[in-house]
């Protein structure tokens, strides 16, 4: 298949394929034209990337998935620690529906008189820190 064949049937803009490419997470065959061309394998690759970017792996991430030869190569655990991470992320973003429900229907005078309101300040300013002390560059 060549390349505009490929972004048609998978939805891969011709551009972000040659980015993928150049990223090694997929690749073309050779080709005596100008066009490149890719095997049919391709469009799993292109739906294992698709998946792996909505949960949140990185591209170089997701080409660790793959052999050098396209075939995926799965690190189980490294599925395992991301449900992980999802799951944390799931619980977070339910205490803040859970949170801003209430914020919208508490019948306080004003939200900083409401102590649920409050407690969902501390968190998100918890949570905040946290972040911003998991990234901190190493000095």
């Amino acid at each position: 298949m060549d390349i505009s064949e490929v972004a048609k049937k998978s939805g891969v803009a011709a551009s972000a394929l040659r980015y993928y490419e150049r990223k090694g997470l997929i690749h073309s065959l050779e080709s005596a034209g100008v066009r490149r061309r890719f095997s049919p394998a391709v469009l799993d690759q292109l739906a294992l990337i698709a998946l792996g970017q909505a949960a949140g792996f990185s591209l170089d991430e997701i080409r660790e998935m793959f052999t050098p030869g396209g075939a995926p190569r799965i690190d189980r655990a490294m599925l395992s620690s991301k449900a992980d991470e999802l799951e944390r992320m799931v619980k977070r973003l339910k205490a803040m529906v859970e949170g801003l429900r209430h914020a919208a229907a508490c019948p306080a005078p004003s939200h900083a008189q409401c102590p649920s309101f409050q407690r969902l300040l501390k968190a998100a300013s918890v949570g905040a820190l946290e972040n911003r002390q998991r990234y901190r560059p190493l000095r």
